[in-house]
């Protein structure tokens, strides 16, 4: 996960939790999609139609979901994975009940039993659909928050639903996507899509969600919130008594800051002031923000997990003296825009958010890579898995993804040049702008900026 809320003391927070437990021309349309990878990552251009009801505090929601896709890859698609990564923690359930996230009554296709932990739901497709035809599936939705504070969790009266939204899966080259919840970090590949989400809810909730949000009347004491968000690649929402104000930076970009009872005034302010600074520098940056709107849902007792990233929505934990803003506005680049698969190479979105808020705090990093001492160990390296890291190596994960990566960035800054620097990035940032990017096609950006062979350079940094 996303725990890593900022630099200095949350990372020494999450690492101890870790240890013990302007728009340019080429920028494109938020609402519009790139041409076909040529990983023919399918199904893609997906577009979800959900609309849930709350219980009285927002701890259960039940509804129905319907997904439409394409098939973009070049042989017919008999069948689809979704994913129900809310169940990534409890799995099939504990004894006090069954996984929080439950998918019945499938039309469209005929289910399977639930793998990879209650993860996975495979659908077969009543015929294989062709290469650029389209259909859709169906489903009846039902959500239990866990008693947790986390990212899909809840604290006192407030209610946080990340990642539990059912997602399509991804099949490319590699075949079907289907790696597990390691139970930190992400786990997840998604392709960018369209979501409306429509919350019914009791009038007493504040419901932020990711997207473009309208309320109205529902039924007596109710309210529907209705979310609209094209290009994004997952939806998330909360639910509680939040306090709340909307401010609009000098760029442009709607910020609609949350915040529970708890979080000090002073917590909320500097949370607005790095949130609003970074989104327009990122902008001008990297390439305009894509999503319209901004929901910052903040709390000071967010501790146990830190911070967390969405398309257009994060979580805060917020300190009066730093708040993780930075590194998540920065993530809406870096996992929002330019997609990545966070299971197999989890530093290309967590090393370049640390990175770009290193930046945006004018950090001095020129001895950062040298201030690391030795590699943790001879098998660590930034290109590694969520799956090495799951497996007996936890406690090299924020030193190598977040300390190392970002330093690996900064020293190539240092062989580029500065200028150069920018430049690569930001057309690297728009040749794959609401697509998805590899490793491999990060080192042929970066490589095309020099001519200088950077061949010892990944060596040293173990970029294989």
């Amino acid at each position: 996960m996303t725990s890593f809320s900022g630099w200095r003391a949350p990372l020494l927070a999450l690492t101890a939790v870790l240890l013990l437990a302007p728009q340019t021309a080429a920028a494109q349309d938020p609402g519009g999609f790139p041409p076909p990878a040529r990983t023919a990552a399918t199904p893609d251009r997906p577009s979800y139609d959900v609309s849930l009801r709350a219980d009285a505090d927002g701890s259960h929601w039940t509804g129905r979901q319907t997904v439409s896709f394409r098939n973009a890859a070049r042989t017919p698609l008999a069948s689809v994975d979704v994913r129900l990564w809310g169940n990534g923690t409890d799995g099939c359930g504990t004894p006090d009940g069954p996984p929080p996230v439950r998918v019945s009554g499938v039309a469209g296709g005929t289910p399977h039993p639930l793998t990879v932990g209650c993860t996975a739901l495979r659908i077969d497709l009543p015929t294989p659909l062709p290469y650029g035809a389209r259909a859709s599936i169906s489903f009846d939705v039902s959500i239990t928050v866990p008693d947790r504070v986390h990212r899909f969790g809840r604290d006192g009266a407030h209610r946080y639903l990340g990642n539990a939204l059912p997602l399509l899966s991804v099949r490319d080259e590699r075949g079907r996507h289907l790696d597990p919840d390691v139970g930190f970090g992400e786990s997840f590949h998604t392709l960018a899509g369209d979501f409306r989400v429509a919350l019914d809810h009791p009038r007493g909730l504040v419901v932020p969600a990711t997207g473009t949000t309208t309320r109205h009347p529902g039924a007596p004491g109710r309210t529907v919130t209705t979310s609209v968000a094209n290009g994004v690649r997952d939806f998330a929402w909360a639910a509680g008594p939040f306090g709340s104000k909307t401010v609009t930076t000098p760029g442009g970009v709607r910020l609609n800051a949350y915040w529970t009872g708890t979080t000090t005034p002073e917590g909320v302010a500097n949370a607005l002031k790095e949130s609003a600074g970074s989104v327009d520098e990122f902008g001008k940056r990297f390439g305009r923000y894509p999503y319209g709107e901004l929901d910052l849902v903040m709390s000071d007792t967010l501790d146990d997990f830190g911070s967390m990233e969405f398309p257009g929505l994060v979580l805060l934990w917020t300190e009066p003296e730093e708040s993780g803003a930075v590194h998540e506005i920065a993530h809406q680049w870096f996992y929002g825009v330019v997609g990545n698969d966070q299971f197999t190479e989890p530093w290309l979105d967590e090393a370049f958010a640390q990175y770009a808020s290193q930046l945006y705090r004018r950090e001095d990093t020129t001895t950062c890579w040298e201030d690391q001492g030795a590699w943790p160990s001879d098998t660590a390296a930034l290109t590694r898995t969520m799956g090495y890291y799951g497996d007996g190596h936890r406690s090299e994960y924020v030193r190598v993804v977040y300390i190392r990566g970002a330093c690996a960035l900064s020293d190539l800054e240092r062989v580029l040049g500065g200028r150069e620097m920018a430049g690569m990035l930001r057309g690297y940032v728009r040749d794959h702008w609401l697509g998805v990017a590899t490793t491999a096609d990060f080192k042929r950006a970066a490589q095309a900026a020099t001519s200088t062979d950077l061949g010892p350079f990944w060596t040293e940094h173990r970029i294989h």
